[in-house]
């Protein structure tokens, strides 16, 4: 009778602890019809439907299943398909990390833009000629540049806890490594994505503070959507002029693992990085009001102060149309080397200094 009762009242209590026991087992994890077993690495695509004239494409993903509970790190590379540090980077990161010593997971969008990418076209998709870092949350319905943001926001950013928008330099574009950290009224954990900025060891901090729907929703980017989902978000940039240096491409890649020591997703040793020399409370752009031939003063001078000639404009005649002036005492981060100059284009970004955030 007491063996009964023994036997019984264990089989309550493990009945009872089993929802703790298990708490930490996550669920497979599915993206775009994908299932994704704990502790394993998935690689697919996530195709970009056909539409009228526009041929099919395609998202590569990987994905690391981590085999205990913990957050989900969406690292999207190739929103800009000529900007190849990041997707350098994103390239080697999934075979280092072995998805078993994972508390939560990682998504890996390998080369958001693929056509941008395959045709080495700056800044464009050249399918429709839009830019998909302005057109976020996109639509199912739209263009292929549009249908390719709908499915990131869906399938990606919507999963995620922390993002990370991973860019560089641009072809025919001057760069500074910076870290761009979303703050403000409509921005979520200013503080743990600091954190994670700094994990990168880059020399420029920009804080980009969201205070309305309005700056939130004007031509969206996907950092922006990523503050609009309410999770934490970076914007990382390194390298310029469409570079692909070995060395540009091991920091962005030292910055991501540092990012899951600091968010708590692995236990292995963080990287020592410096500490940030500036810090810019936003930033303003220059912009071209006509188009044609652009001479700047001088491509490597940073510091600018309220004033100074930044170049000249001069049309398709030769005759100089525009003069470009700096409109505040900063700094430099990154703009058009020229010599094309498309109206309405920004053609330098100028960080506004602080002493901290």
């Amino acid at each position: 009778m007491l063996k009964s009762f023994s036997s019984l009242a264990l089989c309550c209590i493990a009945l009872m602890l089993a929802p703790a026991a298990f708490a930490q087992e996550p669920n497979a994890l599915t993206i775009a019809d994908q299932s994704v077993a704990p502790g394993t690495r998935a690689d697919f695509r996530i195709t970009v439907p056909a539409r009228g004239d526009e041929l099919e494409s395609f998202i590569p993903v990987t994905v690391l299943h981590g085999d205990e509970e913990g957050p989900v790190l969406a690292t999207v590379a190739g929103v800009h398909g000529f900007e190849f540090s990041s997707i350098l980077a994103v390239d080697r990161l999934p075979d280092r990390i072995d998805p078993t010593d994972l508390s939560g997971t990682i998504i890996f969008v390998r080369i958001a833009n693929i056509p941008s990418f395959e045709y080495r076209t700056p800044h464009l998709n050249p399918v429709d000629r839009k830019n998909l870092n302005r057109s976020f949350p996109g639509s199912p319905d739209g263009t292929s540049t549009e249908r390719i943001a709908d499915l990131i926001s869906r399938e990606v950013v919507a999963r995620a806890d922390f993002l990370m928008d991973l860019h560089s330099g641009d072809a025919g574009e001057f760069l500074e490594p910076f870290v761009g950290v979303y703050g403000g009224p409509l921005a979520t954990d200013f503080d743990l994505a600091l954190e994670v900025a700094r994990g990168f060891g880059f020399p420029n901090l920009v804080q980009y503070k969201m205070n309305t729907q309005e700056q939130v929703d004007t031509r969206r980017s996907l950092n922006r959507q990523g503050v609009a989902a309410g999770i934490p978000t970076i914007l990382v940039e390194l390298g310029e002029n469409g570079s692909r240096l070995e060395e540009h491409a091991e920091r962005v890649a030292t910055g991501v693992q540092n990012a899951l020591g600091i968010l708590g997703m692995w236990d292995k040793p963080r990287t020592n990085v410096p500490p940030a020399v500036r810090y810019f409370e936003s930033s303003t752009a220059v912009r071209a009001e006509h188009s044609g031939i652009y001479y700047p003063v001088d491509l490597d001078r940073r510091y600018v102060f309220e004033g100074d000639l930044i170049g000249t404009i001069r049309d398709y005649t030769g005759k100089e149309v525009q003069r470009l002036y700096s409109p505040i005492d900063g700094y430099a981060l990154y703009g058009k080397r020229g010599p094309s100059m498309r109206e309405g284009d920004p053609v330098i970004t100028i960080g506004i200094p602080t002493e901290a955030f």
